[in-house]
């Protein structure tokens, strides 16, 4: 008896990254290598589609041609480098999507791929990942969209989302597990060398705060906490650097950076730990004492709600090889 067919369209829209295209297509195709000649598992069918000269969406590939339905159950959107191709699809795009999800497939996105899709107005109400980078960018955009930017991987029923911009492969073994099932995804994960459960993308990410809001009084405060005053900063000593009253400090430095002080000084903080567990070696309560906190059971709290690791288990994974011992 032939197996079924489940196919997994790729959509190449401007500026999809081809890379990740053709990696989901080999992370595929080992999964059905996988499972070949198990019987009752079906087959990944792999097609692209892509807008022709006429403006309608059809497939350019496929690699199990003339087998399965006319659509895909599962639909890709990759991600992409050009911060141009992060605008609203083409009309074609856009109408071929909402035709798909009418019809009930399945939508997922890796990093600003979700871009596309929360344009077009399929993310609304939905819980969905990106780039930890594009977060903020994605969730002001679209304020309908509830964004978990910790998450490498948000499942929530017809709609998958993946995180960093490697995270496609994240994305395929949910899928494989999804499809086929979760043996199948770890003998896949572990042909490719790769880990099998990433959840968090927080340990990826670094606090970028901005200084070109055009507020002086704020910024004066911020190029302050730049420097040795970070680790006994308190709200009344930067309202007097910034030569407000607290509440009026307040209220322009969350209009100015989109944070409250204790916030920006917890995220500069924890920045300033995490380059000394890479780059330094001193213990994990000298370096609680040297950015500002004096428990270190509280910093210890506090870095891990933020990175997503525990300062030890960061230092493991992060710090420079000239540390590690044995």
């Amino acid at each position: 008896m032939s197996q079924s067919c489940l196919e997994i369209g790729l959509l190449l829209y401007p500026g999809a990254q081809l890379a990740a295209v053709h990696g989901l297509g080999d992370l595929f195709a080992v999964a059905n290598r996988m499972s070949a000649g198990r019987g009752g598992l079906p087959v990944l069918r792999v097609s692209h589609w892509q807008a022709d000269a006429q403006g309608e969406v059809c497939r350019c590939h496929d690699s199990h041609p003339g087998q399965g339905g006319e659509h895909p159950q599962v639909l890709i959107l990759p991600p992409c480098l050009d911060v141009a191709a992060r605008q609203p699809l083409p009309e074609a795009y856009r109408r071929w999507l909402a035709q798909r999800r009418a019809t009930g497939a399945t939508l997922a996105s890796v990093c600003a791929g979700a871009f596309p899709l929360a344009e077009a107005g399929l993310l609304d109400g939905r819980q969905v990942t990106t780039h930890w980078a594009l977060a903020g960018e994605l969730a002001e955009r679209y304020p309908q969209v509830r964004v978990l930017p910790e998450r490498m991987v948000v499942e929530d029923g017809d709609l998958i989302t993946a995180g960093g911009l490697m995270a496609w492969v994240d994305l395929g073994l949910a899928l494989v597990a999804r499809l086929i099932g979760p043996t199948i995804a770890a003998e896949t994960a572990r042909f490719l060398v790769v880990d099998l459960n990433r959840e968090s993308q927080l340990h990826f990410s670094s606090f970028a705060p901005s200084f070109d809001h055009g507020d002086a009084a704020v910024l004066a405060v911020q190029q302050w906490l730049q420097g040795p005053a970070l680790a006994e900063a308190s709200l009344a000593g930067m309202a007097a650097r910034a030569g407000l009253g607290e509440r009026t400090f307040l209220r322009r430095f969350r209009a100015a950076t989109g944070m409250k002080p204790t916030e920006y000084c917890q995220q500069l903080r924890v920045a300033r730990a995490r380059e000394l567990l890479e780059f330094t070696r001193q213990s994990i309560d000298e370096i609680a004492w040297q950015v500002g906190y004096r428990d270190s059971g509280a910093f210890r709290k506090l870095f891990t709600r933020l990175v997503g690791l525990s300062p030890g288990d960061y230092r493991r994974r992060f710090g420079s090889a000239a540390r590690r011992e044995g």
